[in-house]
């Protein structure tokens, strides 16, 4: 799905800035080992990662707060570009910025989860924007129902990972419910995923978890249990 990008004078500023900053910090012996580490999913700049938030702080110097159209302009306008930096600064800016987001966002999250798809943006997007989104506005919690059963595996990741970070207000039933719908899923990153989102509400609700995993038995993948259980 093609999403408008909205006019923002800010996007374009910032859009001005990233693209001399960032291309001027490149190193390309450090761009390859990042494309084959993340098997060439997207070409690299080869910025380090701490290097890369300090350039983006110079970048954002004195730019007002966003407006959701403003979030959305600068997310889509960087995901077209085609080193993933700029992708990695899309989410960081989103994820600093989604408390100023609605729901009518979520359509340009799923582009985002969608487009040039990999964990390092996905997990991202679903802890940080996703999670916050839904958190917000209970009634995105429908949207979750349907994003669990998609046929695109990073939808469906989004949808397990999206409560990573919401402790005691996790919803348990669903938490629960989206792990036994998506356990027999054949693809590493789903069941990855569904064990990571257990071991993260383990830290909150010990019991809980293994009292699942046990009645749970035979039905989670061996990954998905490892994974769960790790620090219990």
């Amino acid at each position: 799905m093609t999403l408008p990008v909205p006019r923002s004078a800010l996007a374009d500023t910032v859009l001005e800035r990233l693209t001399v900053t960032y291309p001027a910090a490149a190193d390309p012996v450090r761009a390859r080992e990042a494309a084959a580490y993340m098997k060439d999913v997207a070409p690299f700049l080869g910025i380090r990662t701490p290097e890369r938030r300090a350039l983006s702080r110079t970048v954002l110097d004195g730019t007002p707060a966003p407006t959701e159209a403003d979030c959305t302009a600068v997310a889509l306008r960087c995901w077209e570009l085609p080193e993933r930096e700029y992708h990695y600064f899309a989410a960081d800016y989103l994820r600093r910025h989604v408390g100023r987001c609605s729901a009518e966002f979520i359509p340009v999250a799923r582009r985002l989860i969608t487009t040039v798809s990999w964990w390092d943006t996905v997990d991202t997007l679903a802890a940080h924007v996703v999670g916050p989104l839904v958190a917000a506005d209970p009634a995105l919690v429908r949207v979750m129902d349907r994003w669990i059963d998609d046929d695109d595996l990073w939808v469906a990741r989004t949808a397990l990972l999206h409560q990573l970070r919401h402790k005691e207000a996790t919803d348990e039933e669903r938490l629960f419910r989206y792990c036994l719908r998506r356990s027999g899923h054949p693809d590493f990153f789903i069941r990855k995923a569904v064990g990571w989102s257990l071991r993260e509400y383990a830290k909150t609700a010990p019991d809980a978890v293994r009292a699942f995993v046990d009645s749970a038995r035979g039905r989670l993948a061996p990954l998905s249990e490892r994974e769960a259980l790790k620090n219990l």
